[in-house]
């Protein structure tokens, strides 16, 4: 009897073990769970900074750190670049507003002015302008559908084709809907951004004691300008120039409905050389005629094979329109 109990200890021993052990693994996969998840959150990727952000913090490695200023708007902290002007009696500032892929110290119009102007006796500020979240959103591009094959007399087929194209061209037309609000809405957000980046433009010039404020424009930037003054219509601001302008694709409404109707006086400033911008020039022109009040005016320019004589051929229309005692050369 004796012996029979020592085998059967090691039985019973192992039998209240075991349910221990099962137990304890069954508590395991939490622990492990809740390892994963921490794991997977170390590994989220972090948002990639914006193309505008990227090229702003390069510039800042080449431009005198005398000249840059972080200008905050909103929850946005942007490079900004300062020059005053060289004289004891500045006759005001310059915002500088660039143009869809352009920086603060763009070689066409944006760095050649930005430097030029405060030998004009004007104050300069160019700033950087968030990337549009619009332009992501591509629009459907619709193909042309084959021809239908001739239906066979009798066949089962030719009962549900029409069906199922309807059902297609239901579900592209829900697309295209989606699409073009989410393209608004995106448009929405992208001016907010743009017109609190220029707010704070203005509150700097402002706290420089600037007398007088002009906003200029280049390419996309002055249809953005446009469209601030416009909505806005800030009493700080005196007067507005575009150079090269451009309507952003999608952008509504067309900058020849906004720029003859701003109640400031604007300058329209185009290559003649251009057929498309010759051509949007001409409707703006056409637009102002039609506006009694408008103090509008264009200026046109020939493009110059060499680059520096044609930046110096901007610069001396844009000094002439600002100081107009000045030749404009």
């Amino acid at each position: 009897m004796p012996s029979v109990y020592r085998l059967a200890l090691p039985a019973l021993c192992l039998s209240l073990i075991l349910p221990c052990a099962f137990s304890v693994k069954a508590a395991d996969p939490a622990p492990a769970a809740e390892e994963k998840t921490a794991e997977e959150k170390s590994l989220e990727r972090q948002p990639l900074p914006e193309r505008s952000q990227e090229e702003a913090t390069a510039l800042e490695r080449k431009i005198p750190a005398q000249e840059q200023q972080q200008l905050q708007a909103g929850s946005d902290t942007f490079l900004a670049l300062w020059k005053p002007a060289n004289t004891a009696e500045p006759k005001g500032a310059v915002i500088i507003i660039p143009g869809a892929g352009e920086t603060v110290d763009w070689p066409q119009a944006i760095g050649p002015l930005r430097r030029k102007l405060p030998d004009a006796e004007w104050s300069s500020l160019s700033i950087t302008l968030p990337d549009l979240q619009s332009d992501a959103i591509a629009p459907r591009i619709v193909e042309a559908a084959p021809a239908p094959k001739p239906a066979e007399t009798g066949s089962k087929d030719s009962t549900t084709a029409a069906p199922i194209e309807q059902v297609a061209g239901g579900e592209a037309d829900v697309a295209d809907k989606a699409v073009t609000e989410t393209t608004e809405e995106q448009s929405k957000a992208d001016a907010e951004r743009i017109f609190a980046r220029i707010d704070a433009a203005i509150a700097f010039a402002e706290q420089q004691s600037a007398r007088s404020i002009v906003v200029l424009g280049h390419g996309t930037g002055a249809y953005w300008a446009a469209r601030y003054l416009s909505e806005k219509q800030p009493s700080q601001v005196e007067r507005f120039l575009m150079v090269a302008a451009q309507t952003p694709a999608q952008a509504e409404p067309e900058l020849d409905e906004l720029a003859p109707n701003l109640k400031l006086p604007t300058a329209d400033i185009f290559y003649m050389d251009k057929p498309l911008d010759r051509n949007a020039a001409l409707a703006r022109l056409q637009a102002n005629k039609r506006v009694k009040t408008s103090a509008f005016s264009q200026v046109a320019l020939k493009a110059l094979p060499d680059t520096k004589a044609e930046q110096e051929q901007l610069f001396r229309r844009v000094r002439g329109w600002l100081n107009p005692q000045n030749p404009a050369g």
